[in-house]
């Protein structure tokens, strides 16, 4: 047995039913996880094969285990989702019939006090989805300046009052855990923002993981090789649970689906149309099940002609 990760995966019938028209073929799973989503892709549509990728070791494991039974329709491999389309190429193939990313944090992550992602238990300053990468949190919040922190925070967290949450911070050093830094980050905010924004430290932990992943400096590199690689009907889906993030893939599919023109001319044909406009969310049942799947937004993109 592996390392347990288990995780109730977001909007996952949503999923399944998005790639239903795509044609036979590979898809990519730039997030494998558990591999929860990929399981049901492959249950239902039997003409399609994944590659999962993923940096977690843990999550690695987990995958091969889950994936298992659908033998050589499903590979898993421990690389960063950026690294996707020498991964694919490496495998035989010109292109893709679909790619899906679930961005953010997973429940198993969060769960385990050592990886030092949650704020509600005490753990090492940690936050590395590769445990061999060599920037931690600790590197984040007991280096960087004040300006540097501050917006880290503002940035990637939207936090309120971001400088006076670095300096208490920085006043506070040598922070020594997750414990510790969120009560330094409560007794910086004022109450009335506590009282309307729930626990600060949320924001602050999530500000801080993205940053030593280098969650947002990778994305659009990495959303341009899957787009390219996608074949004539291929399809793509991004499940995005922070604003930064799910910016960036609207950004990016807009950029290709309806691309800037002189407003004088006639609009250029592309390649790509959206699936729908906009995002769609996880329904009210859902959310009422899975609280963490409500910031979740769920974007699509098709490829008419490669």
């Amino acid at each position: 047995m592996v390392a347990d990760f288990t995780h109730e995966p977001v909007m996952v019938d949503e999923i399944v039913e998005f790639f239903a028209p795509v044609p036979p073929g590979l898809l990519v799973d730039a997030t494998v996880g558990g591999g929860h989503h990929s399981a049901a892709v492959l249950a239902s549509h039997p003409g399609l094969s994944v590659l999962g990728l993923d940096q977690d070791p843990v999550a690695v494991a987990a995958a091969t285990e889950k994936l298992a039974p659908f033998g050589d329709r499903a590979q898993v491999r421990r690389r960063r989702f950026d690294g996707l389309g020498d991964e694919v190429r490496a495998l035989g193939h010109d292109d893709l019939s679909g790619f899906f990313f679930d961005l953010g944090v997973s429940s198993p992550q969060i769960d385990q006090p050592h990886r030092g992602f949650s704020y509600r238990n005490d753990g090492p300053l940690d936050m590395r989805m590769d445990p061999d990468h060599p920037i931690s949190a600790d590197r984040v919040v007991n280096s960087y300046d004040v300006d540097e922190l501050a917006d880290v925070l503002r940035w990637y967290g939207d936090v309120p009052a971001p400088r006076r949450v670095a300096s208490a911070i920085v006043a506070a050093r040598p922070i020594e855990g997750t414990q510790q830094l969120g009560e330094v980050v409560r007794a910086a905010v004022p109450a009335r923002e506590r009282r309307r924004g729930g626990d600060p430290a949320k924001r602050v932990f999530q500000a801080v993981r993205i940053e030593v992943n280098a969650e947002l400096d990778i994305l659009p590199d990495a959303l341009d090789q899957a787009l390219g690689l996608l074949g004539e009907r291929g399809r793509g889906a991004v499940l995005a649970y922070h604003s930064g993030e799910d910016r960036i893939v609207k950004d990016r599919f807009r950029q290709v689906a309806e691309p800037d023109h002189d407003p004088r001319l006639p609009r250029p044909e592309t390649d790509y149309q959206l699936v729908w406009r906009g995002s769609h969310k996880p329904s009210a049942q859902e959310q009422h099940r899975n609280p963490r799947s409500a910031s979740a937004r769920l974007r699509g993109i098709e490829r008419r002609a490669a």
